[in-house]
């Protein structure tokens, strides 16, 4: 049987895609940084052995399964070729592998790891499903009907998947550093559009996704009143949102999402119109989506000695935006405070004032350092010039995490897609000295 090796086996997709030939009975290992990533705690539980990188990890016989955030030049992909082991794109491999499958990719510019996890919830209620998360979680079950996967815009890497079925929660201007403006994003989205087989589900609500074309049906949801399935009578209370849906018109079901805020509600609409459209019983629908627990490092609440702290995903303007939203329903008679780590440099300079607008709806911020990712590890913008256009944010240096504590019982909201959580991890252990001092 072959033997895959994942060169950049922590990176989110391939982690994910890790666990699925892993749990599907093939030979799995890969290589990465030293450094740790909470993407390799579920390959750790599989036993999936993971090494430095290094070419003598290459060997005859093997395939290799390229991380796309490592060139051509990497010292194990050269080795690959030289020894003629074939080497496979994350991209390309995916797009193969989800044949075999009724697939359903999950894309747009924010959303699509929620969406990814909680469609893979309802469905895997109702038929064996098989999914691969963005946030590092990847399950490959046996006979499945269902292939749910998350489909990533960047580098136009989506094109290489055609699916039964796309849902797509928004179009947005992001990944400045390969994407020209929005009408280069639009445009990608297009063209993935024209590579889906079956059918489309849209929000509705977004004015970039009405004029999606495809040559097949594209059903739209959302809380306008022209959307195939609408949201009304909506309650939104500490403990998440309840809310009706009219299909066309016409009242089909009462659900209740227990994450807040009104994206948690287009997240559910969207899988309750893929479910509807594929025929799967609604009281698997309504059962599913009313207890799921939502997926890593989106909005993910803690509590330490006391303080409530949030972890998110959050790395752009719209989703700091309505990641505080949900924080005001959740906890309407608190402060909060946000901490937020910029993720590359070419994403803060060309969101600058999004970003300064969208932490302006926080009571405190505090700003860490430019994350220097894989992808981009330099630039002349400094976090000074973010603290500069936020009134009254601070720079929080984790030697300083201390400066927190004049919040006291506040809720302490951690976002990035850096390494955010050494900030997070740094202010729990100051938490529990502070208590047993």
């Amino acid at each position: 049987m072959t033997l895959f090796h994942f060169t950049g086996i922590k990176g989110s997709g391939m982690s994910s895609l890790a666990q699925i030939l892993h749990d599907s009975s093939y030979e799995v290992q890969g290589s990465d940084v030293e450094k740790y990533f909470f993407t390799e705690d579920p390959l750790h539980d599989r036993k999936i052995p993971i090494y430095p990188f290094d070419e003598k990890n290459i060997k005859p016989g093997m395939t290799v399964i390229a991380g796309n955030a490592f060139p051509d030049s990497h010292p194990e992909i050269l080795k690959a070729k030289e020894l003629g082991v074939e080497v496979i794109r994350y991209h390309k491999f995916l797009g193969t592998y989800m044949k075999q499958f009724t697939s359903i990719g999950v894309t747009g510019t924010h959303g699509k790891t929620s969406t990814t996890g909680l469609l893979a919830h309802v469905l895997s209620g109702s038929s064996p499903t098989s999914y691969l998360i963005g946030d590092g979680t990847g399950r490959g079950v046996e006979n499945s009907e269902f292939f749910v996967f998350e489909a990533c815009e960047y580098k136009r890497h989506f094109l290489a998947y055609e699916p039964d079925y796309a849902i797509m929660t928004n179009i947005d201007f992001d990944h400045p550093d390969y994407f020209k403006d929005l009408s280069d994003v639009m445009d990608a989205f297009g063209e993935m559009a024209l590579k889906v087989k079956k059918g489309i589900i849209a929000c509705g609500d977004d004015p970039h996704l009405q004029h999606i074309q495809a040559n097949v049906p594209v059903v739209y949801y959302g809380f306008d009143d022209h959307n195939d399935f609408l949201a009304r009578n909506i309650v939104k209370t500490e403990s998440g949102s309840s809310f009706d849906v009219y299909v066309r018109n016409e009242f089909y079901y009462t659900f209740t999402v227990p994450q807040p805020g009104d994206h948690a509600i287009l997240n559910a609409l969207g899988v309750i119109a893929l479910c509807h459209y594929e025929g799967i019983p609604v009281e698997v629908v309504r059962e599913r989506l009313s207890n799921f627990h939502g997926v890593k490092r989106r909005f993910t609440v803690m509590e330490s000695f006391g303080k409530v702290i949030i972890d998110d995903y959050a790395h752009h303007p719209t989703e700091i935006r309505v990641t505080l939203e949900s924080a005001r329903q959740k906890y309407p008679n608190k402060d909060i405070i946000a901490i937020f780590q910029p993720h590359t440099f070419t994403r803060t300079a060309a969101l600058l004032s999004q970003f300064a607008e969208s932490l302006s709806k926080a009571d405190y911020v505090y700003l860490c350092d430019i994350f220097s990712s894989a992808r981009e590890n330099s630039g002349t913008l400094t976090i000074q010039e973010l603290i500069n256009e936020v009134p009254h944010a601070k720079h929080l240096d984790i030697h300083h995490i201390d400066m927190l504590d004049a919040h006291g019982e506040a809720i302490y909201l951690f976002m990035g897609a850096g390494d955010i959580q050494k900030y997070l991890n740094a202010f729990k252990s100051h938490t529990e000295q502070e208590e047993t001092a």
